[in-house]
């Protein structure tokens, strides 16, 4: 290995997807506990675009490089992991990066026959879909989850688990096209917010248990309408308005249980055990080829400026992924 490596930096330390670009950095040394992993791909998400906006800075004793997800080989040893290993894991920053250092409990195995582009696309969105469907939402067989943005990376991974878990799903998107993608995709319904009213559709249906939502304050009346008595909002972002005005009364009526979380900023031992979680639950579905990544693009780890811009761009169906 050399002492260096090639990562992705943001000029001026914030900026448009064209302020990315490739660096040369020292290579990170793995501490007590940790892994150095040579990464093979890294997964694109919606919080590096926020991040190289300047609105979402990484935790503390995170690298300041972007990439939160990342599959490659272990080239030094740690916990269970042993040099050879190929890996997938979640990282708090660095993953676009030729290498990088991680905690050896958020690393999980390959599963299945995956290969590693695949591979790189499973731990930022299975484990945000496992501790805000499953967790939080506690979606349980024989349920409803709507899932907003049935056609993004967190969308298609949530009808995939959902549908693995025995839930019925009904899945939004904006246009024609991607609501016939979220029927492909395996949603029991779909729903075009262009042309339909996604809380008459969903009420029609019998109501929704689970809503996922990462549009938030503009969606919000209408999810509550959608919602079944007992049922559960959890929210994972707020592209469309990040303050909700309650109907306390409403909330009442229906028991709603509202809430929501990050994954990045929890605590290594969160993380540890919701990897934990992720592997007993779910890695069992990918090898049984229940829950695949849907890979929408791949591109060169220097090019992560063009895949930034298509990510923006919103016409995605599935992960962006940089290959190294």
């Amino acid at each position: 290995m050399t002492q260096t490596m090639t990562a992705i930096a943001i000029e001026g330390g914030k900026g448009p997807a064209e302020a990315l670009h490739p660096v040369d950095l020292e290579r990170p040394a793995p501490g007590p506990g940790e892994i150095l992993i040579k990464v093979a791909a890294a997964g694109v998400n919606r919080p590096d675009l926020l991040q190289r906006m300047g609105f979402y800075p990484p935790p503390p004793g995170a690298p300041a490089t972007l990439g939160l997800e990342v599959a490659g080989e272990v080239v030094v040893a740690g916990g269970r992991w042993n040099v050879g290993d190929k890996v997938c894991a979640l990282v708090g920053g660095g993953g676009y990066a030729e290498y990088v250092v991680v905690d050896a409990r958020h690393a999980l195995p390959i599963p299945g026959d995956l290969d590693l582009v695949h591979a790189a696309a499973l731990p930022e969105t299975v484990f945000t879909v496992f501790a805000n469907v499953f967790e939080h939402g506690a979606l349980k067989a024989g349920e409803t989850l709507l899932v907003h943005g049935g056609t993004s990376g967190i969308g298609t991974t949530a009808i995939a688990m959902a549908k693995a878990a025995g839930a019925k799903v009904i899945a939004t998107g904006r246009g024609a096209d991607k609501k016939a993608k979220a029927l492909a995709l395996g949603a029991d319904i779909a729903v075009d917010t262009k042309a339909e009213d996604f809380a008459e559709v969903v009420k029609a249906a019998g109501g929704a248990d689970v809503v996922l939502d990462m549009v938030g304050a503009s969606y919000f009346e209408k999810n509550l309408d959608a919602l079944n008595v007992g049922g559960r909002i959890v929210y994972i972002a707020s592209l469309g308005g990040a303050v909700l005005e309650v109907p306390v009364m409403k909330v009442m009526q229906k028991r709603a249980v509202i809430t929501g979380s990050t994954l990045r900023p929890r605590s290594a031992d969160e993380k540890a055990r919701l990897a934990a979680e992720v592997e007993r639950v779910a890695w069992p579905w990918v090898a049984a080829g229940k829950l695949k990544p849907l890979i929408d693009a791949t591109f060169p780890l220097a090019d992560a400026a063009k895949a930034h811009a298509h990510l923006e761009a919103g016409e995605h169906v599935g992960k962006v992924v940089l290959t190294v």
